[in-house]
């Protein structure tokens, strides 16, 4: 006989495969048995027909093609006896799944199979059906297998259960046939039965309301009961675990309470007690007790408030931070994170012990311990935790250096007490693991200390003595480059030195040095050694002494490879030698960054993690200023639009976010200039003010020529590109306003346009303190323009200074905001303020307008902050 023939045995077939040496021997030996195969179906061979289907199971589990058995399937499947039924039903699990189109032929031999007399015929028709089972198949056994539920024999009742569990997640709408003989399983005494019975009635309550409160209102105490027998059971060998009776019904058991526990007192109540009773009894030095108490804990968390076991339940996730398995850790650490939107409180007693899991040798374990801590800190305890991750990050390895230096630098940012302890910590971030720090980070350390005016001397004597011993940490590198450029004379003067500060002396010379050697190492990359380029360039103005070695050090990169530095030296140098007349303007300290704006530029960046938080700022020592309030980003809580959004050349992070018209006033006709804003913001950005007058030399207006392109780049390598708001009284004389935080550039005066019809003034907004009302008027010729004149009236008897209006769009709709007429508001309705406004409406006819409006103004000192939403404008804008 060939020994491949149909007639081999299955282990002669598994044998000469496992003998092959190579892939190749392996397929050719499955090529001639699937040939034999083949041959053996097409004789239509009964013999070895079940033999045949066993060997083409175990080709296929190899991963070799098999449809063209699919139909013997269903040849055993039709067969009479128990022998080949059962080979044809596992070939039909295995070869066959619910996308299978020839799975409809099977379903009536399935129907007879459930009816048939042999239990152990029903038990396989259960088995496939519960496996391969399809929506059409689901609808037309349905019947069979809930009067199956009911059947005499257990194990029958069980496989009933488990395939009535199929049914119902194929066609939840068969899942109210089964309530009733689902209810009746949980009185089962067999525990095979009663653990499918349970799985079965949870999820009956996750696809079915109706369930769920049937269930909640005859079953609980019954399921209750039964986790108290089981807790209390004596000693069954048949159903003992580690000296736990079948903790696999204790866990279903917990998890159908939770589910029926969840947003019901009543039934909440009914197990708080078994619920305690478990929770004390099981014992924890067994994984069975683990599981069993990790389930227990869930259970406790998602049912209604009961103060004490929910201690109880934290307490339990503590004693599992202690335990020597790492699984047992994560998983507690796990449920902690969730426990601490419940009882932050119990969690902290627990802070010590999560602080070590930060430092666990499981990374895994390591990040989850990070992220716990990072929801547990508050104003309260920012310094310790703080003071605790930074000396575990000087001994961290370098792959987790990454994640724990972002979430130290967003704790400092975000919990900072003051301004002194915020740059203590970030300068000691940067020391460490500078090199791990992102650039929003260090800007953001930037702007802090431009704003913190008492502490411009500390800031740069320590960043000069951490230069000193970590110039491998290029963050750090940069901010003190930065600062000592802006207060390098502070710096050598040892200006605005403080009681905890050491004496340091520090020579014009030395302080040149530093930013020597900054360009000069060799891992500094290019952002540093231009910064340290304009930080010599501020410092030859102030260090008259050492302007000679400073134009020697920048004629250095004359020749420079790169492109940007041997620019930068050659426009430098050509300030320090034809342009001494406006060195000194050119090279004035920055001025003070808007914070406030700072942080709203970075949150609208990241819209995932706006708050929408509506508080007022609040003031923190040493002139550090945190809004509470939530980032303009968010400001606008509208849906957005499928309409594009208005172009703008600045692509401004808030046209993006809000559709807000940020370009700037056209330059006025015939005079061929550009625009005035841009220019004044960019002469801003380099500390000049206004422009130099029309007499000023033609170098001057060259050298300011040749350094235009070059201004947008320096601001943005030292980070401090910054929005500010827009000043309410601007005028054509005054410097052109910057860019406002919501309204783009303020645009220049310009004359208004005669107007069309005009609507009944609309109260816009109205407090106990303001009231803000809209007269409202059309251009002729263009319906989707509206002009809008915005009125505030003070209705409280005392003066509103700093008076700021600020408004936001839809991306359907395009804002224009003029200044304001004045930045005072007289008292108890005496005056008034007015301010003009455009809204282009590109969806006219379609969807009226509607705008988000935030009013800022100071009372006796003090921030106020009113927001609002104005919906009620005529539909036909």
């Amino acid at each position: 006989m060939n020994p491949f023939s149909s007639g081999t045995r299955l282990r002669d077939m598994i044998r000469a495969i496992r003998s092959c040496k190579t892939a190749a021997e392996e397929r050719a030996v499955v090529r001639k048995e699937c040939a034999a195969i083949r041959a053996a179906i097409s004789e239509n061979d009964q013999d070895y027909r079940h033999r045949n289907l066993a060997k083409l199971m175990f080709i296929h589990m190899l991963g070799y093609p098999t449809h063209f058995g699919q139909m013997e399937c269903l040849k055993l499947i039709a067969s009479s006896g128990f022998p080949e039924k059962r080979i044809g039903y596992l070939g039909l699990m295995l070869l066959l799944d619910e996308r299978q189109e020839v799975l409809m032929l099977v379903t009536n031999s399935l129907k007879q199979d459930l009816n048939h007399s042999n239990q152990y015929i029903i038990g396989l028709a259960l088995c496939a059906l519960g496996n391969i089972c399809s929506a059409e198949m689901a609808r037309d056994l349905a019947p069979e297998v809930e009067r199956l539920l009911q059947f005499r024999d257990p194990n029958i009742r069980k496989k009933a259960a488990l395939c009535s569990i199929r049914i119902i997640k194929k066609v939840p709408d068969l899942a109210e046939n089964f309530i009733n003989p689902a209810a009746s399983l949980l009185r089962e005494k067999h525990h095979g039965v009663l653990i499918t019975g349970v799985q079965l009635c949870t999820d009956l309550c996750k696809v079915s309301s109706e369930a769920l409160e049937y269930f909640r209102e005859k079953c609980t105490e019954g399921l209750v009961k039964t986790l108290k027998d089981m807790a209390n059971s004596p000693y069954a060998p048949e159903y003992d675990i580690a000296g736990i009776t079948d903790p696999f019904l204790h866990i279903r058991l917990l998890k159908l309470l939770r589910i029926l526990g969840h947003g019901d007192a009543d039934a909440s109540d009914c197990m708080n007690d078994i619920l305690a009773q478990v929770a004390t009894k099981i014992e924890s030095n067994k994984n069975a007790g683990n599981a069993i108490l990790y389930e227990c804990v869930g259970t406790i968390m998602s049912i209604e408030d009961n103060g004490g076991l929910r201690v109880l339940a934290i307490n339990i996730l503590g004693r599992f931070l202690s335990n020597r398995d790492n699984n047992i850790r994560y998983v507690a650490l796990n449920m902690l994170m969730k426990a601490i939107t419940v009882d932050a409180q119990a969690v902290q007693r627990h802070r010590a012990t999560i602080l070590e899991c930060v430092k666990d040798s499981d990374a895994s374990i390591r990040k989850k311990a990070l992220d716990l801590v990072y929801l547990l800190v508050n104003e309260s305890n920012v310094k310790p935790l703080t003071k605790e991750l930074i000396e575990y990050l000087e001994a961290s390895d370098q792959e987790f250096k990454g994640v724990l230096t972002a979430k130290i630098c967003s704790l400092v940012e975000k919990f900072s007490p003051e301004k002194i302890w915020y740059i203590d910590q970030m300068l000691k971030v940067l020391s460490e693991a500078g090199n791990f720090v992102k650039d929003e980070v260090w800007h953001a350390l930037i702007v802090v200390i431009s704003n913190a005016s008492d502490l411009h001397g500390y800031s740069v004597r320590a960043l000069y003595r951490a230069f000193q011993t970590s110039t491998e940490q290029e963050t750090l590198v940069r901010v003190a480059v930065w600062c000592i450029g802006e207060y390098g004379d502070m710096l050598v003067n040892n200006v605005g030195m403080l009681d905890i500060e050491e004496p340091i002396t520090v020579t014009e010379s030395d302080a040149v040095d530093a930013l020597e050697v900054s360009i000069k190492r060799h891992n500094s990359d290019l952002t540093t050694k231009a910064m340290a380029l304009i930080a010599l360039l501020k410092l030859s103005s102030r260090f008259p002494s050492c302007s000679e070695r400073i134009k020697d050090i920048i004629l250095q990169n004359k020749r420079s490879f790169v492109l940007e530095l041997q620019q930068r030296s050659i426009e430098f140098n050509c300030i320090l030698q034809k342009h001494q007349n406006i060195r000194s303007a050119l090279v004035e300290r920055m001025p003070v960054l808007d914070e406030a704006t700072f942080s709203g530029r970075r949150a609208g960046s990241l819209p995932t993690s706006v708050s929408t938080s509506t508080g007022t700022a609040r003031n923190l020592p040493n002139g550090i200023a945190k809004p509470a309030a939530a980032p303009v980003a968010d400001l606008l809580d509208l849906s957005s639009d499928d309409a594009p959004a208005p172009s703008s050349s600045g692509g401004d992070f808030l046209q993006d976010l809000l559709g807000v018209d940020l370009s700037p006033a056209s330059a006025s006709p015939g005079t061929g200039q550009p625009p005035k804003a841009g220019t004044d913001v960019l002469l801003d950005l380099l500390s000049i003010g206004t422009s130099p007058p029309a007499q000023s030399s033609s170098s001057a207006s060259n050298i300011l020529s040749s350094i235009q392109d070059d201004k947008a780049s320096l601001a943005n390598l030292n980070g401090l590109a910054s929005l500010t708001s827009l000043s309410p009284n601007a005028t054509s004389a005054s410097p052109a306003p910057m860019m406002d935080l919501l309204d783009g550039f303020g645009p220049s005066p310009q004359k208004k346009e005669e107007n069309g019809p005009a609507y009944p003034s609309l109260v816009a907004y109205e407090s106990s303190t303001l009231r803000m009302t809209f007269n409202i008027s059309k251009q002729p010729g263009n319906p989707q323009t509206t002009l809008i004149e915005a009125i505030f009236t003070n209705l409280s008897p005392n003066v509103y200074n700093d008076f700021l209006f600020q408004a936001a769009v839809p991306k359907f709709l395009q804002l224009h905001l003029d200044p304001a007429s004045s930045n005072t508001l007289p008292a108890s309705g005496s005056g008034f303020i007015t301010q003009s406004m455009k809204v282009t409406n590109s969806q006219h006819g379609k969807k009226s307008l509607v705008m988000r409006i935030r009013i800022a103004y100071k009372i006796n000192n003090k921030d106020v902050l009113e927001e609002g939403q104005v919906s009620n404008f005529p539909r036909d804008l």
